[in-house]
Protein backbone atom coordinates (compact mmCIF):
# COMPACT_ATOMS: atom_id res chain seq x y z
CA UNK A 1 0.00 0.00 0.00
CA UNK A 2 1.21 3.48 -0.74
CA UNK A 3 1.79 5.84 2.43
CA UNK A 4 -1.63 7.83 1.70
CA UNK A 5 -3.50 4.52 1.60
CA UNK A 6 -1.87 3.11 4.98
CA UNK A 7 -2.59 6.52 6.70
CA UNK A 8 -6.24 5.55 5.80
CA UNK A 9 -6.51 2.37 7.76
CA UNK A 10 -7.57 2.29 11.49
CA UNK A 11 -8.33 -1.05 13.23
CA UNK A 12 -10.56 -1.21 16.04
CA UNK A 13 -10.33 -4.10 18.07
CA UNK A 14 -13.20 -4.67 21.27
CA UNK A 15 -11.56 -6.08 24.12
CA UNK A 16 -12.84 -7.64 27.37
CA UNK A 17 -10.21 -10.08 29.91
CA UNK A 18 -8.17 -10.84 26.80
CA UNK A 19 -4.36 -10.57 28.30
CA UNK A 20 -3.25 -13.51 27.00
CA UNK A 21 -4.00 -12.38 23.08
CA UNK A 22 -2.92 -8.95 22.62
CA UNK A 23 1.00 -9.81 21.87
CA UNK A 24 0.25 -12.92 19.51
CA UNK A 25 -2.68 -10.60 17.53
CA UNK A 26 -0.90 -7.29 17.66
CA UNK A 27 2.46 -9.71 16.48
CA UNK A 28 -0.04 -11.18 13.57
CA UNK A 29 -1.33 -8.16 12.45
CA UNK A 30 2.19 -7.04 11.93
CA UNK A 31 3.52 -10.08 10.53
CA UNK A 32 0.73 -9.62 7.84
CA UNK A 33 2.79 -6.99 5.60
CA UNK A 34 -0.54 -4.63 5.45
CA UNK A 35 0.05 -0.87 6.22
CA UNK A 36 -2.04 0.82 8.59
CA UNK A 37 -2.63 4.32 10.67
CA UNK A 38 -3.39 2.91 13.96
CA UNK A 39 -4.57 -0.25 16.26
CA UNK A 40 -7.10 1.02 18.54
CA UNK A 41 -8.10 -1.52 21.21
CA UNK A 42 -11.39 -0.33 23.02
CA UNK A 43 -11.76 -2.06 26.19
CA UNK A 44 -14.88 -2.80 28.34
CA UNK A 45 -13.79 -2.86 31.91
CA UNK A 46 -11.10 -5.69 32.19
CA UNK A 47 -10.68 -7.14 35.45
CA UNK A 48 -7.46 -8.80 34.36
CA UNK A 49 -3.72 -7.22 32.52
CA UNK A 50 -5.57 -6.64 28.94
CA UNK A 51 -4.75 -2.53 29.49
CA UNK A 52 -1.11 -3.01 30.53
CA UNK A 53 -0.38 -5.61 27.38
CA UNK A 54 -1.73 -2.68 25.64
CA UNK A 55 -0.22 -0.32 26.89
CA UNK A 56 3.16 -1.84 26.79
CA UNK A 57 3.38 -2.47 23.45
CA UNK A 58 2.17 1.48 22.25
CA UNK A 59 5.98 2.35 22.25
CA UNK A 60 6.94 -0.22 19.27
CA UNK A 61 3.75 0.00 17.40
CA UNK A 62 1.25 2.75 16.68
CA UNK A 63 -1.53 1.57 19.44
CA UNK A 64 -4.18 3.91 21.43
CA UNK A 65 -5.89 2.43 24.43
CA UNK A 66 -9.49 3.93 24.82
CA UNK A 67 -11.11 2.85 28.23
CA UNK A 68 -14.93 2.58 27.98
CA UNK A 69 -16.42 5.12 30.72
CA UNK A 70 -19.62 5.88 31.37
CA UNK A 71 -20.89 3.98 28.23
CA UNK A 72 -22.80 1.04 28.17
CA UNK A 73 -21.18 -2.09 27.76
CA UNK A 74 -20.99 -4.33 24.64
CA UNK A 75 -19.49 -4.81 21.42
CA UNK A 76 -21.59 -1.99 19.13
CA UNK A 77 -21.09 0.47 21.87
CA UNK A 78 -17.03 0.00 21.56
CA UNK A 79 -17.23 -0.45 17.78
CA UNK A 80 -18.84 3.26 17.53
CA UNK A 81 -16.58 4.61 20.23
CA UNK A 82 -13.22 3.35 18.37
CA UNK A 83 -15.39 5.12 15.22
CA UNK A 84 -15.44 8.17 17.03
CA UNK A 85 -12.12 8.85 18.01
CA UNK A 86 -10.68 7.15 14.63
CA UNK A 87 -8.32 9.01 12.58
CA UNK A 88 -8.15 6.33 9.25
CA UNK A 89 -10.53 6.96 6.85
CA UNK A 90 -11.06 3.09 6.43
CA UNK A 91 -11.93 1.13 9.85
CA UNK A 92 -11.20 -2.59 9.90
CA UNK A 93 -12.59 -4.04 12.77
CA UNK A 94 -12.19 -7.22 14.38
CA UNK A 95 -12.31 -9.41 17.53
CA UNK A 96 -9.37 -9.95 19.56
CA UNK A 97 -9.49 -13.70 20.57
CA UNK A 98 -7.52 -14.10 17.56
CA UNK A 99 -10.89 -15.97 15.79
CA UNK A 100 -10.61 -13.49 12.83
CA UNK A 101 -7.74 -14.10 10.68
CA UNK A 102 -5.39 -10.88 10.33
CA UNK A 103 -4.38 -12.29 7.15
CA UNK A 104 -7.60 -11.25 5.27
CA UNK A 105 -7.53 -8.07 6.45
CA UNK A 106 -5.83 -6.88 3.03
CA UNK A 107 -8.70 -8.49 1.14
CA UNK A 108 -10.81 -6.87 3.46
CA UNK A 109 -10.18 -3.14 2.78
CA UNK A 110 -8.81 -3.31 -0.87
CA UNK A 111 -12.05 -3.24 -2.25
CA UNK A 112 -12.90 0.01 -0.26
CA UNK A 113 -10.05 1.11 -1.87
CA UNK A 114 -10.50 0.46 -5.27
CA UNK A 115 -13.91 2.03 -5.07
CA UNK A 116 -15.94 -1.09 -5.76
CA UNK A 117 -17.45 -1.46 -2.67
CA UNK A 118 -18.99 0.58 0.77
CA UNK A 119 -18.72 -2.52 3.09
CA UNK A 120 -16.47 -5.63 3.03
CA UNK A 121 -17.45 -8.69 5.64
CA UNK A 122 -15.82 -11.73 6.00
CA UNK A 123 -17.68 -14.03 5.92
CA UNK A 124 -18.13 -17.82 7.20
CA UNK A 125 -20.33 -18.91 4.97
CA UNK A 126 -19.46 -18.44 1.37
CA UNK A 127 -17.46 -21.04 -0.94
CA UNK A 128 -13.80 -20.82 1.29
CA UNK A 129 -15.12 -20.11 4.97
CA UNK A 130 -15.74 -22.18 7.60
CA UNK A 131 -15.93 -22.40 11.15
CA UNK A 132 -13.53 -25.96 12.26
CA UNK A 133 -13.93 -26.80 15.77
CA UNK A 134 -17.37 -25.74 16.41
CA UNK A 135 -19.79 -27.59 18.12
CA UNK A 136 -23.04 -28.68 16.37
CA UNK A 137 -25.38 -26.38 18.95
CA UNK A 138 -23.27 -23.05 18.16
CA UNK A 139 -23.08 -23.64 14.19
CA UNK A 140 -26.82 -24.91 14.20
CA UNK A 141 -27.75 -21.24 16.04
CA UNK A 142 -24.97 -19.18 13.95
CA UNK A 143 -26.51 -20.61 10.45
CA UNK A 144 -29.94 -20.26 11.39
CA UNK A 145 -29.53 -16.50 12.62
CA UNK A 146 -27.59 -15.66 9.02
CA UNK A 147 -29.90 -17.50 7.21
CA UNK A 148 -33.17 -15.68 8.73
CA UNK A 149 -31.21 -12.42 8.03
CA UNK A 150 -30.04 -13.42 4.26
CA UNK A 151 -33.53 -11.83 2.69
CA UNK A 152 -33.46 -8.72 4.58
CA UNK A 153 -29.23 -8.14 3.96
CA UNK A 154 -28.58 -9.74 1.10
CA UNK A 155 -25.59 -11.09 3.10
CA UNK A 156 -24.60 -14.85 3.98
CA UNK A 157 -22.75 -13.95 7.18
CA UNK A 158 -24.55 -10.54 8.48
CA UNK A 159 -23.55 -11.81 12.13
CA UNK A 160 -19.79 -12.25 12.20
CA UNK A 161 -17.87 -8.89 13.52
CA UNK A 162 -14.79 -9.37 10.76
CA UNK A 163 -15.75 -6.08 8.49
CA UNK A 164 -14.35 -2.95 7.35
CA UNK A 165 -16.56 0.04 6.11
CA UNK A 166 -15.53 4.00 5.39
CA UNK A 167 -15.85 5.95 8.52
CA UNK A 168 -17.88 8.48 7.55
CA UNK A 169 -20.78 5.87 6.36
CA UNK A 170 -20.69 3.92 9.33
CA UNK A 171 -21.39 7.22 11.43
CA UNK A 172 -23.50 8.17 9.42
CA UNK A 173 -25.38 4.66 9.66
CA UNK A 174 -24.86 5.11 13.45
CA UNK A 175 -26.53 1.67 14.35
CA UNK A 176 -28.25 1.55 17.48
CA UNK A 177 -24.92 1.23 20.15
CA UNK A 178 -27.42 -1.42 22.64
CA UNK A 179 -26.81 -3.88 19.59
CA UNK A 180 -24.68 -6.52 19.38
CA UNK A 181 -24.59 -7.29 15.68
CA UNK A 182 -23.43 -4.30 14.21
CA UNK A 183 -22.85 -5.09 10.35
CA UNK A 184 -26.48 -6.67 10.72
CA UNK A 185 -28.34 -3.09 12.23
CA UNK A 186 -25.84 -1.53 9.47
CA UNK A 187 -27.29 -3.50 6.65
CA UNK A 188 -31.35 -2.44 8.05
CA UNK A 189 -30.32 1.14 8.51
CA UNK A 190 -28.69 1.43 5.25
CA UNK A 191 -31.61 0.94 3.65
CA UNK A 192 -29.89 -1.02 0.36
CA UNK A 193 -27.68 1.52 -0.44
CA UNK A 194 -24.21 -0.01 0.50
CA UNK A 195 -22.29 -2.09 -2.19
CA UNK A 196 -21.60 -5.01 -0.05
CA UNK A 197 -18.64 -7.45 -1.00
CA UNK A 198 -18.65 -10.62 0.79
CA UNK A 199 -14.53 -12.58 1.57
CA UNK A 200 -14.10 -15.80 2.75
CA UNK A 201 -12.50 -16.16 6.15
CA UNK A 202 -11.98 -19.49 8.34
CA UNK A 203 -13.05 -18.45 11.62
CA UNK A 204 -10.59 -19.71 14.07
CA UNK A 205 -11.40 -21.14 17.70
CA UNK A 206 -10.07 -19.04 20.68
CA UNK A 207 -6.36 -20.86 22.11
CA UNK A 208 -5.95 -18.70 25.28
CA UNK A 209 -8.47 -17.00 27.27
CA UNK A 210 -11.92 -17.85 28.36
CA UNK A 211 -14.55 -18.01 26.12
CA UNK A 212 -17.50 -15.66 25.78
CA UNK A 213 -19.62 -17.64 24.22
CA UNK A 214 -21.67 -20.29 25.93
CA UNK A 215 -25.39 -22.62 24.71
CA UNK A 216 -26.95 -19.99 26.58
CA UNK A 217 -25.03 -16.60 25.51
CA UNK A 218 -25.74 -17.57 22.03
CA UNK A 219 -29.62 -18.45 22.66
CA UNK A 220 -29.84 -14.65 24.31
CA UNK A 221 -28.50 -13.16 21.16
CA UNK A 222 -30.33 -15.18 18.65
CA UNK A 223 -33.90 -14.33 20.35
CA UNK A 224 -32.57 -10.10 20.80
CA UNK A 225 -31.50 -10.23 17.16
CA UNK A 226 -34.79 -11.98 16.49
CA UNK A 227 -36.87 -9.52 18.06
CA UNK A 228 -34.58 -6.94 16.00
CA UNK A 229 -35.50 -8.00 13.11
CA UNK A 230 -39.42 -8.56 14.20
CA UNK A 231 -39.36 -4.89 14.68
CA UNK A 232 -37.39 -4.22 11.15
CA UNK A 233 -39.90 -6.40 9.49
CA UNK A 234 -43.31 -4.12 10.91
CA UNK A 235 -41.83 -1.00 10.63
CA UNK A 236 -41.13 -1.78 7.33
CA UNK A 237 -44.91 -2.80 7.06
CA UNK A 238 -46.34 0.14 7.82
CA UNK A 239 -43.75 2.67 6.18
CA UNK A 240 -45.20 0.44 2.78
CA UNK A 241 -49.15 1.15 4.17
CA UNK A 242 -48.22 5.03 4.15
CA UNK A 243 -47.01 4.72 0.78
CA UNK A 244 -49.94 2.69 -0.64
CA UNK A 245 -52.07 5.38 0.95
CA UNK A 246 -50.41 8.23 -0.52
CA UNK A 247 -50.49 6.41 -3.54
CA UNK A 248 -54.21 5.70 -3.42
CA UNK A 249 -54.86 9.19 -2.61
CA UNK A 250 -53.04 10.83 -5.39
CA UNK A 251 -55.03 8.39 -7.69
CA UNK A 252 -58.48 9.15 -6.36
CA UNK A 253 -57.91 13.03 -5.25
CA UNK A 254 -61.40 14.46 -3.20
CA UNK A 255 -63.59 16.46 -5.54
CA UNK A 256 -63.58 19.95 -5.88
CA UNK A 257 -66.22 21.31 -3.01
CA UNK A 258 -65.74 18.31 -0.90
Amino acid sequence: MTDSISNSVSIIIPTLNEEENILPLVAEIAACAVSFREILFVDDHSTDATCDKIRALSGAHPIRLIEQDGAGPGLATAIMLGARAARGEILLVMDADLSHPPDRIKDLVAPLFAGTADLVVGSRYVKGGSTPGWPAWRRTVSRAGAALAHPLTGLHDSMCGFFAIGRSRLLELAPQTSGFKIVFETMLRARGTLRVREVPIVFRERARGKSKMSFDVALRFFFRWLHAMLKHLAASRRERGVDLASATEALHPEAPGE
